[in-house]
């Protein structure tokens, strides 16, 4: 089928009938499984009185837990699923390779080690080590893109230069976490695992302010260039593509999800690097695939976060230990599959 071209002033956006199709699929499974976790658990709720709780005309004991305990989880689970599955999707598009993401640049390290900085050394509160983590990913996407810069950004320099600096940030956050006592380790630990228990709107509106001004640069300015480079920089250069800027536009906005995602809720292990993969499988479509990959990883994430509170009774796990034992079952999946195709 044909695709349909969106263009205002120097922005377009091209929009194919499957993507559209598997992201309408996927924002439908994340509002449904999304009301699903604000009306059952411990205090079960039917569909109306959800929506009574949301529109506040419910008793004060159902607003309070709808909108102050469970929405705001559900909320972070939604938006750290997305911003981590764009920012996914841009860094496997710039690189051309589907293992990349943010865990294998050292990003998501990198935020890490500016949480555990000030939990470890500082003994911050919450504010403080999401203040920490986004300034540690900020400054590791700086470092990155400087060492790796050398008349150009290319793809596998930056793999080489991420997978550098994230085996050397891994040994900072070990030894961090060998210089804390047993509270502040086992609060690190908690942290490191990622988990979008106990999140409250403080912890909810940076990231929506970060999603709502990286995610249009990156789906207006970037998504068509980004397929063009896919197809090699001689012929993107060929058609008008400055490169260098879209890479460094690109780059950057990734970097910035990654960070606020992991000040949010910690480093969620695997939502970057399977979300594209899927939403490319689903929608059968060359490029980047970013409006579905974002919509695929907030319907992946709010699953996630909604097995993690059912698996095992009477006891809540983190989110990331789901995504983690999804995306080992993944990984190896994919990997079998390029050794299959010749392609490692």
């Amino acid at each position: 089928m044909r695709s349909v071209v969106l263009r205002r002033g120097p922005w377009s956006l091209r929009l194919r009938p499957r993507a559209v199709a598997v992201g309408v699929a996927c924002v439908i499974v994340a509002v449904t499984v999304a009301g699903a976790s604000i009306g059952t658990g411990d205090y079960p709720m039917t569909p109306g009185e959800v929506i009574r709780a949301l529109t506040g005309t419910a008793p004060a004991t159902d607003v309070f837990i709808v909108r102050e305990l469970r929405l705001p989880r559900v909320a972070a689970a939604l938006l750290v699923g997305a911003a981590l599955a764009l920012a996914g999707a841009v860094f496997q598009s710039l690189i051309r390779n589907p293992l990349a993401s943010p865990d294998l640049l050292g990003v998501t390290q990198g935020a890490a080690t500016g949480a555990l900085t000030m939990i470890v050394l500082v003994g911050a509160e919450t504010a403080a080590v999401a203040s920490g983590a986004v300034i540690g990913g900020l400054a590791t996407g700086a470092l990155i893109y400087v060492l790796a810069w050398r008349h150009g950004l290319h793809g596998y320099r930056l793999v080489l230069v991420g997978i550098g600096v994230a085996a050397l940030l891994t040994g900072v956050n070990g030894y961090l976490i060998t210089r804390a006592n047993i509270i502040e380790a086992a609060r690190a630990m908690l942290w490191l695992t990622g988990s979008v228990d106990g999140r409250g709107w403080e912890d909810v509106l940076p990231l929506a302010v970060a999603l709502a001004v990286t995610a249009p640069v990156i789906l207006l300015t970037c998504a068509r260039p980004l397929h063009m480079l896919e197809m090699g920089d001689d012929l993107a250069g060929g058609l008008g593509v400055r490169r260098d800027l879209v890479r460094l536009t690109a780059l950057v906005s990734a970097v910035v999800l990654s960070a606020a995602a992991a000040a949010t809720a910690g480093p969620v292990s695997f939502v970057a690097l399977i979300a594209p993969q899927v939403a490319r499988r689903l929608t059968r479509a060359p490029g980047p695939n970013l409006l579905a990959s974002l919509c695929l990883g907030a319907a992946l994430l709010v699953a996630a976060d909604f097995v993690s509170q059912r698996i095992v009774p009477d006891r809540l796990l983190p989110v990331g230990v789901v995504t983690g034992l999804l995306g080992g079952i993944y990984l190896t999946w994919l990997l079998r599959t390029e050794r299959k195709a010749n392609r490692l």
